[in-house]
């Protein structure tokens, strides 16, 4: 596999997404939970998203229970829980797990193709981020502590036409 686009994934409420969907975008595509010291990072991934999103650019959040259990809620509780808390409008999938045997397959194709540090492909923590470019390959992997708002100067990059 060459890029994002065969992978499916279960929207927050539901339904089967294609990531075909969003071939030509750059997307910032970040597993996140909601009792997190990260948490507050949802004002600035929503910040993005409403900055960039007429340009072709989106977030893509995947809820994980992983890392101290920090996402006890379900589907339903999250999305509530991102609206209300940080009137979150970009895209939200169900909760998957993104280490493991039950890794979802598009974290496999991450993490396979932006290695962590030391070169380990394991994620760390909630709050991974994975920048893709429009031609659905991984660009860079950030770190949780990584603010969102310090990625724009690499989302410009992507977003700009090539010449």
């Amino acid at each position: 596999m060459d890029s994002i686009y065969n992978q499916t994934a279960i929207s927050i409420d539901g339904k089967d997404v294609s990531l075909e969907q969003y071939r030509g975008s750059v997307l910032l595509i970040v597993n996140v939970a909601s009792r997190c010291g990260f948490t507050g990072q949802y004002k600035e991934l929503q910040r993005l998203y409403e900055q960039y999103c007429e340009s072709g650019f989106a977030v893509l959040g995947f809820p994980c229970n992983q890392f101290g259990s920090q996402e006890p809620k379900n589907n339903d509780e999250i999305q509530t829980f991102c609206s209300l808390t940080y009137h979150v409008t970009f895209p939200m999938f169900s909760k998957i797990e993104v280490n493991g045997n039950g890794t979802h397959p598009l974290f496999v194709y991450l993490k396979s193709h932006a290695k962590g540090i030391f070169g380990s492909e394991s994620i760390k923590w909630n709050f991974t981020k994975f920048l893709v470019g429009r031609d659905g390959k991984v660009i860079q992997r950030y770190a949780p502590a990584a603010s969102p708002m310090s990625l724009t100067n690499a989302i410009e990059r992507a977003l700009s036409p090539i010449v």
